[in-house]
């Protein structure tokens, strides 16, 4: 345990030393959201968003974005540069076991997006009088599935890459499908029917968020086939183990 506590620790400061991964992954969301708060017309209610405004359907929209990016661009660009350099490799002579490095950096990850949520939340409601999500345990559960569910994807990478180019391409290529297919990028209601239906069950679950989040939120961006809540839930839990089943069967320490 002290060993894993120290780990932590050097983790932590490294992290904070990585100001790109701080500003996108922490910071980023926080500022989008207040950066379109300050757009007027956002800010106005319409019948289309059962009287809400549109700030308030897509704050869980901006939250996603830390997700995404430290799980499956910042963790595995990581792990990658480790064995690239032979920093596994000799962490495994010491009494500073590879998994116990790994699992720190897991660690400061999750609190990393913790972290970003919990301030996102925080000036929304400070700032733009968006409230806080109407179900907070259910909301944090989904924060919780979904992200272990990115993270699971991201080790995918982490296995195969070779490389840390490798792993930030295919990290930037992730992102950039989970965002989209996850109806991040584009209003459901312009998505088609089947890419809506998939999107349901794309990491990290953005629909089950903002239903968590706000039931009216939730309604609106729904579709009218839309999947229960815990079962969107529960294939996120699913897609986690599966992937980090993968991810354990190829990773390599050299």
């Amino acid at each position: 345990m002290r060993a894993l506590l120290k780990c932590v620790e050097v983790e932590a400061k490294l992290f904070l030393r990585d100001r790109a991964t701080v500003g996108f992954g922490v910071l980023f969301p926080s500022g989008l959201l207040l950066g379109l708060g300050a757009v007027p017309a956002l800010r106005e209610t319409s019948p289309e968003t059962g009287g809400l405004r549109s700030i308030d359907v897509w704050a869980p929209t901006a939250l996603v974005f830390g997700m995404v990016m430290i799980a499956v661009q910042h963790v595995p660009a990581v792990i990658a540069t480790w064995r690239e350099r032979g920093i596994l490799r000799r962490l495994s002579t010491t009494p500073a076991h590879p998994r116990t490095v790994l699992l720190a950096q897991m660690t400061v990850a999750f609190a990393s997006v913790v972290v970003s949520a919990a301030l996102m939340v925080l000036l929304a409601w400070a700032v733009l009088d968006i409230a806080p999500p109407q179900r907070p345990l259910e909301f944090a559960l989904a924060f919780v599935v979904g992200y272990a569910a990115l993270l699971g994807l991201g080790l995918i990478s982490a296995a195969v890459a070779r490389t840390s180019s490798a792993a930030n391409q295919i990290g930037t290529l992730l992102f950039v499908a989970l965002m989209f297919f996850g109806g991040a990028f584009l209003p459901r209601v312009l998505m088609p029917d089947l890419l809506r239906e998939v999107g349901e069950f794309i990491p990290p679950g953005l629909q089950a968020l903002t239903a968590a989040w706000s039931a009216e939120a939730g309604q609106v961006t729904a579709t009218a086939g839309g999947q229960p809540f815990w079962l969107q839930l529960a294939v996120l839990a699913g897609i986690a183990g599966v992937a980090s089943t993968i991810a354990a069967r190829f990773f390599h320490w050299e």
